[in-house]
């Protein structure tokens, strides 16, 4: 397990930074726009979905990797439609787009979480079962 922590605080040490630098500051306007737009829709689901891998012997819902990209999609969803009604919820502005990053940020968890299952003998995963 502490091998597992420390790739998942590399993983988010990773985002953070990327936060901070601003995928795509110093690139064209359009890579601009879609990174400011964006990034964050991916980089949050699939950031929260690895801090739920951490908890998953705690809590057994978390076991099954559908039930983590499940709640994660359902909370991001959420925010966004509160976002839709006014309230200032990880964000000021409604974009059904976003809905669509929240899903592919989660998306891509669940590719990376079955990918560290094959290339790390100390992954252990339910997406084996696949």
């Amino acid at each position: 397990m502490y091998k597992k922590r420390i790739l998942i605080i590399g993983i988010e040490l990773i985002l953070a930074l990327l936060h901070i630098i601003g995928v795509g500051r110093h690139s064209n306007q359009v890579l601009y726009t879609l990174s400011a737009s964006y990034f964050s829709d991916l980089a949050l689901p699939f950031g929260f979905y690895f801090l739920f891998v951490l908890n998953e012997e705690k809590v057994i819902i978390l076991q099954k990797w559908w039930a983590k990209a499940g709640i994660i999609f359902l909370m991001a969803t959420l925010s966004g439609v509160g976002q839709y009604f006014g309230l200032y919820v990880l964000g000021r502005t409604f974009d059904p787009i976003d809905i669509s990053v929240y899903a592919l940020g989660v998306f891509l968890a669940v590719c990376f979480d079955w990918m560290f299952s094959k290339v790390f003998h100390f992954w252990k995963t339910d997406l084996k079962r696949i």
